[in-house]
C-alpha cells in the first residue's frame, strides 16, 4: 500500500490507458513494469498501447477538436481553475507518486508541484486573448483582420525527470488556447508524466477526448506516434539525439507539423575573478545536485578563473561531503536515485571515460545500487567528454579559465545552449558578460536550474526550437490567419 489510510481516497486505475475520456487497458503485447527507481521494486505494471491505441487516442482529440468542446474561453477558465484546486487537494498524494516514480526527493517533488501551478496559473490569460485584431488597412476599400486562432490537435511527448511539470506545461497551456492533446509519457513515468495528468483533467472536468494519454514502448509507437497525420504540432521534451529524430520525422511526415523542442544542455556556471566563492559553491552545489544532476538546466561544468580556482575547489570539496545522498522520501535527502540502472552505466562510463582522457578526479563518491554520489573533476580540457556532453548526473566538472575573455570562449565552446548562469560581484560586468552568451536563459549570481511561468523558456543551438511559458508558448500554440473584408 503506498498511502495506507489514504487509500479510500487517491486516484485508482493509473495502470490503463486514458482514450476519449474512458480508461481501458493498452492493445500491445508489451508490457511496462513501472519500477521504483530507489526500491527496484514493481509499483504496478501496465498493458503497453499499440498503433491502435494512438490511432483511438487521435481520432478522438480530432473528434473533440472538431465538435469545439473547448470553443469557449468560460469552459477552459473553469476547468484550468478547477485543476489548479484539485492538485492543491492532492498535493500529498501527487508528492509521494513523483517519489516512488521518478525518485524525486521531497523537496524536488514540491518545486515540481509548484512550477506546475504556475504554469496553469499563467495560462489561464490565454483564452482571453483568442482576439480578432484590425490592422491598419492599405486598401481603403477593404478592412484588415488578424485572428488568432487554434492549432488543432498537439501531441506531446513528456520526459522522466520533472514528469508532472512538463508534462502539464504543455497539455495545460495547449488546452487553455484551445486545443485538444494526445500526451505520450516516457516509459519511466507513466503515471506522473500522463494517467495522473488524465485523472486530474478528468475530476476537474474537462470534456471527454479533450486530452487522451498513452503510454507506451517508444520503439513500438514513438515514430507512428510522431509521423501520425492528425496533430497539428509536436511538443518534445527529451534529449537531443531523440529530439533530432523526432524533428526530421515531423517534417517528413504526409503533414509537415509545428515543433516545440526543449532538448538537452550543457549550462556553464562561469566564476568570474571578483565573484563571492561562497555564493559560488553554493550556486555550484544547487546547480548540479538538485535531483541528482537528471536536469536539461542543470549546472555540467564549472568555469572558474585561474586566479581563484583553487580556493574555490577546497570550499567546494568542504561543502560537497555534506550533501545528504539516499532515501528521497526522507526529508533531509537531495540526492536521490538515478531514474533505472541504464542511466546509472552511463554515469559508470561517464566517469572511466573522464579519468581515461585526463581529467582529475578530485571527489568520488561512490554508487550504490541508484544512488550515484557526487563525482568532481578538475583539470578538465576543454574539448574532452565531461566539458562537451551532457552528463545528466551527479558528475561535475571543473574548467579553469585563463581570465574572462577565455572564459567566454569556453562557455560558447558547445553545440548546446539552454541555460547558464555567472557569478560576479559586479552585477553589470555579469549583465554584458551574460549577453554574449550563446544561450537561451542565463542568471546572475543565480542557479543554472531556474523557471518562471510568464518568461521565455528554451535553448540556442541544439537545445531546441521555440519558446515555452507565457506569451511566448501562446504563439507557440496558436496561429495567425488574415482576413480582408470589404468596408460596409
Amino acid at each position: 500500500m503506498l498511502w495506507n489510510n489514504k487509500m479510500s481516497t487517491v486516484y485508482q486505475g493509473l495502470n490503463q490507458q486514458f482514450i476519449h475520456g474512458l480508461w481501458r487497458p493498452g492493445t500491445s503485447t508489451k508490457i511496462i513494469k513501472n519500477l521504483n527507481p530507489f526500491t527496484q521494486t514493481e509499483i504496478c505494471s501496465i498493458v503497453a498501447a499499440s498503433s491502435v491505441d494512438v490511432d483511438s487516442a487521435y481520432a478522438a482529440a480530432q473528434q473533440a477538436f472538431q465538435q469545439n468542446v473547448l470553443q469557449s474561453p468560460e469552459v477552459r477558465k473553469t476547468v484550468l481553475q478547477n485543476l489548479i484546486t484539485i492538485i492543491q487537494q492532492r498535493h500529498d498524494e501527487i508528492i509521494d507518486w513523483l517519489i516512488i516514480e521518478s525518485g524525486s526527493t521531497r523537496f524536488k517533488a514540491g518545486l515540481e508541484i509548484n512550477a506546475a501551478l504556475g504554469i496553469i496559473q499563467e495560462s489561464l490569460k490565454f483564452p482571453d486573448w483568442l482576439k480578432t485584431e484590425e490592422l491598419d488597412s492599405k486598401d481603403p476599400a477593404r478592412k484588415s483582420l488578424v485572428l488568432r486562432k487554434p492549432l488543432g490537435v498537439i501531441a506531446v511527448i513528456s520526459p522522466w525527470n520533472f514528469p508532472f511539470h512538463l508534462s502539464l506545461r504543455s497539455v495545460a497551456t495547449a488546452i487553455a488556447c484551445g486545443n485538444t492533446v494526445v500526451l505520450k509519457p516516457a516509459s519511466d513515468t507513466p503515471v506522473t508524466g500522463g494517467t495522473l495528468i488524465g485523472k486530474l483533467f478528468e475530476e476537474a472536468g474537462l470534456p471527454a477526448g479533450a486530452l487522451n494519454v498513452v503510454a507506451g514502448s517508444g520503439s513500438e509507437i514513438g515514430d507512428y506516434f510522431v509521423e501520425h497525420p492528425v496533430p497539428k504540432m509536436i511538443s518534445f521534451t527529451g534529449s537531443t539525439e531523440v529530439g533530432q529524430g523526432v524533428g526530421s520525422k515531423a517534417l517528413a511526415s504526409s503533414r509537415i507539423k509545428r515543433l516545440a523542442l526543449e532538448l538537452g544542455g550543457n549550462a556553464p556556471l562561469v566564476i568570474l575573478d571578483d565573484a563571492d566563492l561562497d555564493l559560488a559553491v553554493d550556486l555550484t552545489l544547487k546547480g548540479r545536485f538538485i535531483h541528482q544532476g537528471q536536469i536539461c538546466m542543470s549546472t555540467n561544468r564549472v568555469i572558474v578563473d585561474a586566479s581563484i580556482h583553487d580556493v574555490y575547489v577546497d570550499k567546494l570539496l568542504d561543502r560537497v561531503k555534506m550533501i545528504p545522498v539516499g532515501d528521497p522520501n526522507l526529508e533531509d535527502t537531495i540526492i536521490g536515485p538515478i531514474i533505472n540502472q541504464s542511466q546509472v552505466k552511463k554515469h559508470q562510463q561517464i566517469i572511466q571515460t573522464g579519468s581515461e582522457q585526463g581529467a582529475k578526479l578530485v571527489y568520488e563518491g561512490g554508487i550504490e545500487g541508484n544512488l550515484v554520489y557526487p563525482h568532481i573533476f578538475t583539470e578538465v580540457a576543454a574539448d574532452s567528454d565531461l566539458a562537451q556532453q551532457e552528463n545528466f548526473g551527479p558528475v561535475l566538472p571543473i574548467v579553469k579559465a585563463n581570465d574572462e575573455a577565455h572564459a567566454l570562449n569556453l562557455a560558447n565552446d558547445t553545440d548546446l545552449g539552454l541555460s547558464s548562469a555567472v557569478c560576479t560581484s559586479n552585477i553589470e560586468r555579469g549583465r554584458t558578460f551574460a549577453a554574449q552568451l550563446d544561450a537561451g536563459m542565463t542568471h546572475i549570481n543565480g542557479i543554472s536550474v531556474a523557471d518562471q511561468p510568464n518568461a521565455p523558456f528554451g535553448g540556442e543551438k541544439n537545445s531546441g526550437l521555440g519558446r515555452f511559458n507565457g506569451r511566448w508558448i501562446f504563439e507557440e500554440f496558436t496561429r495567425t490567419h488574415w482576413l480582408t473584408v470589404p468596408n460596409s
